[in-house]
């Protein structure tokens, strides 16, 4: 099984992504856990990543295709994975499916998560930003949904695309993936340009009641 989760941070995909690793004994990855990991085991690309987190700024893409190429390429992620946050643009979705294509890898599906920005901004100041000024936080998740867009966009052409309703309780949520699941019948999305054509203008699957 592999599964990309898309979403602002808050919207409940990394939540979901720790529950479904759990039960198929799959890694859940996302840049933050790959970056903290390289730091913290001071390896060549975790000390070139840790120059940009001490200045507060953004890690290169070309730093975090590295990271997410040796990821891949591990043990551990033979069986499948989840990816959680990535890719956060188009040219990191771009670079994804060119790494699947070269490891003989396909995705299973793309769940993006959907939570209104009122939602989104309480969930914020709920987990420790209550000093970040509204105005900022809204700012925030406006850049990154435009950021984003065209990741979603690109998925939906491929006809792969799930939206998720995460303004919901995280066992609801869970079924909706679970039972997403099943209707699919776990068909692992093959990219080719009979089937984008075919499906480049079928709607999302909206779980939300």
């Amino acid at each position: 099984m592999r599964l990309i989760l898309l979403g602002v941070p808050g919207s409940g995909k990394g939540t979901q992504g720790a529950i479904l690793s759990s039960q198929w004994q799959i890694p859940h990855i996302s840049t933050g856990e790959i970056l903290r990991q390289a730091i913290a085991n001071q390896t060549a690309l975790g000390l070139k990543a840790k120059a940009y987190v001490e200045k507060s700024e953004l890690v290169p893409d070309y730093l975090i295709f590295d990271l997410i190429r040796q990821r891949l390429t591990t043990p551990s992620t033979q069986r499948g994975w989840i990816l959680d946050g990535f890719p956060g643009n188009l040219s990191q979705a771009q670079f994804l499916d060119q790494l699947l294509a070269t490891l003989g890898q396909s995705y299973n599906r793309v769940f993006s998560f959907y939570v209104p920005t009122d939602v989104l901004v309480q969930r914020w100041r709920q987990r420790g930003r209550s000093d970040d000024h509204p105005e900022l936080i809204y700012k925030r998740i406006e850049v990154y949904q435009e950021q984003t867009a065209p990741v979603i966009q690109h998925y939906r052409q491929q006809g792969c695309l799930t939206v998720i309703n995460g303004d919901r309780p995280v066992e609801i949520v869970t079924h909706f993936l679970q039972s997403s699941f099943s209707d699919l019948s776990l068909t692992i999305h093959q990219k080719t340009v009979n089937t984008s054509k075919r499906l480049i203008n079928q709607e999302p699957q909206i779980l939300s009641d």
